[in-house]
């Protein structure tokens, strides 16, 4: 297809221009603000900035403040971006910068962070409209998530839906202070070696609302999910690919009355003779994977047939999902 002369941009209206605009990645988007006064216009709209990804490359303390002052205002949703962790100055976000999006942009609900150092960043900082965190390769401090019985002066955010990958320093007690809250909806764990069956123990009573769950490559194992099938009786899906899992454990899940999907990918130590008798277990299972577990062709088989209301998946290739989207 041809490229668009400077005449015929010219000749489109704002409509058209704006969905050009919007398929631009944000350093782009702001470099054609030069071209004209129309096109500089154009590059604030509101629309444009609603939901920022900023992950692709590194940023800066220096660029974000630009990028609040001028472009994220009050229609910003969703922002991604990634931090310089791995780089010698790794401080990016600042207590005021957290402060200033939080006072600037009310309706921000979505905060996703990749190679963020955040030990310097007290928690109270973090806007209060925050309803979905995620981060993945960041560190946090020894103490954060806790948020006081009593807050007058301070609102914290009220997460419903948390991930965290591959964040090292993420503990049994991180987990129990953002548990205790009591307005999880969504937890994924992945990569997490510090949370363990203790603290999937301590955490369960209060996580009784939780409706996904995802333990990926972590310390949990058999222990955990008695407590998981004893308290969370409202889960809809539960990811346990990649864990040590065995059939006592497995057992444990049995009735979990509205469970629609379960992923057992990667999950070695299972017999298919249990599996088909836990799911069988739970009346509303609409989704079963069993990828990259080495069945035979007839148990696979067997299975399917076994729960003729579900699908069963069995695929060699694995592909990394988030339920936060």
């Amino acid at each position: 297809m041809a490229a668009l002369s400077p005449s015929s941009l010219a000749a489109l209206p704002d409509s058209l221009l704006l969905q050009i605009l919007a398929s631009l990645p944000p350093r782009d988007r702001i470099g054609v603000a030069r071209v004209c006064k129309r096109w500089h216009r154009l590059v604030r709209d509101k629309l444009l900035w609603r939901h920022v990804d900023l992950s692709s490359c590194r940023i800066s303390s220096k660029i974000l403040w630009h990028l609040l002052r001028n472009y994220l205002r009050g229609s910003l949703r969703t922002l991604k971006l990634r931090g310089s962790l791995l780089s010698f100055r790794k401080q990016v976000l600042t207590s005021a910068l957290m402060q200033a999006l939080g006072k600037q942009c009310p309706k921000l609900h979505q905060l996703s962070l990749m190679e963020t150092d955040l030990c310097s960043l007290q928690y109270d900082c973090m806007p209060s409209s925050l309803t979905t965190l995620e981060l993945r390769y960041c560190e946090i401090p020894f103490v954060w998530f806790q948020v006081p019985e009593t807050s007058k002066i301070c609102t914290f955010p009220r997460i419903q839906e948390l991930a965290i990958w591959n964040v090292p320093s993420f503990s049994n007690q991180h987990l129990f202070s953002i548990a205790t809250q009591g307005t999880l909806k969504t937890l994924i764990l992945s990569e997490v070696y510090r949370v363990t069956d203790v603290g999937i123990q301590t955490v369960a009573p209060h996580l009784k609302d939780l409706e996904h769950l995802a333990l990926l490559q972590c310390s949990t194992g058999d222990s955990a999910m008695h407590f998981i099938g004893r308290h969370m009786k409202q889960l809809h899906h539960l990811d346990l690919r990649s864990n040590s899992l065995t059939d006592v454990g497995l057992l444990c899940l049995s009735g979990l009355p509205i469970l629609e999907g379960l992923c057992l990918r990667d999950c070695s130590q299972l017999s298919p003779e249990t599996i088909l008798i836990v799911c069988q277990s739970l009346p509303s299972l609409k989704h079963l994977d069993l990828s990259r577990i080495d069945f035979e062709d007839k148990m696979l088989q067997k299975i399917q047939m076994g729960l003729p209301s579900c699908i069963v998946a069995n695929t060699i290739s694995c592909t990394d999902s988030s339920v936060i989207s």
